[in-house]
């Protein structure tokens, strides 16, 4: 009898903890066809540190994905933003109030995490989404572990150039940020391996009126 109360109080706790673990979010369709012209969005690129607390809506946040690290040539496999070697090193985690979610590119999808609101980690609470990049520098064909830190750091530079323009161009804010409140906690919050190397932080939102 305690042997079946033990395993239905397990039954029970294990339930309780798969409803506490987002789903899976099937991000929309990239609509390639938005945004201002390519030199106006340069000449509008600019850090900004003030956001509303809205959320962003899920076309906004599909397009932010695909711009910063999206495939955009599904034959070959190919990203938005090029890596050393092709080597796609850069992984890009979205901070939301609900929870962690890992961006999968080829499935254009968020991947939950970890469930609540883990927006202190990377050090901006504020900012409805915080991308956070990080760069497995295990996938590098080539190199010592110094040369493919360098690798990472410059290919996670260029995610965030992507990040930037995007915003920019449809009238988000963000600023790239290399600060983190924690990041010790951070990597075991995300269950980060020793060769994944936490690089930069993007919080964006919609312009503050």
């Amino acid at each position: 009898m305690k042997q079946l109360t033990f395993l239905c109080l397990i039954a029970v706790f294990a339930t309780d903890l798969l409803a506490q673990v987002p789903d899976t979010i099937v991000l929309n369709s990239p609509d390639k066809t938005r945004g201002l012209p390519v030199m106006q969005a340069f000449a509008l690129r600019a850090s900004v540190r003030e956001w509303s607390d809205s959320m962003l809506s899920m076309q906004d946040l599909s397009d932010l994905l695909w711009a910063a690290d999206g495939v955009n040539r599904p034959a070959e496999g190919k990203r938005t933003a090029p890596s050393a070697m092709n080597s796609q090193d850069v992984d890009i985690y979205v901070f939301m109030k609900e929870g962690v979610y890992l961006y999968n590119a080829p499935l254009h999808a968020l991947i939950p995490v970890c469930s609540g609101d883990q927006r202190e980690l990377p050090g901006v609470t504020t900012a409805p989404v915080n991308l956070v990049l990080v760069s497995d520098i295990s996938r590098f064909r080539y190199g010592n572990d110094s040369t493919k830190v360098i690798f990472g750091a410059m290919d996670a530079g260029i995610v965030s150039q992507n990040i930037g323009l995007f915003c920019a161009g449809m009238n988000l804010v963000t600023v790239p940020r290399g600060s983190f409140q924690d990041i010790p906690r951070l990597k075991a919050t995300l269950g980060l391996s020793a060769n994944q190397y936490v690089m930069l932080n993007h919080p964006v939102g919609y312009r503050k009126k």
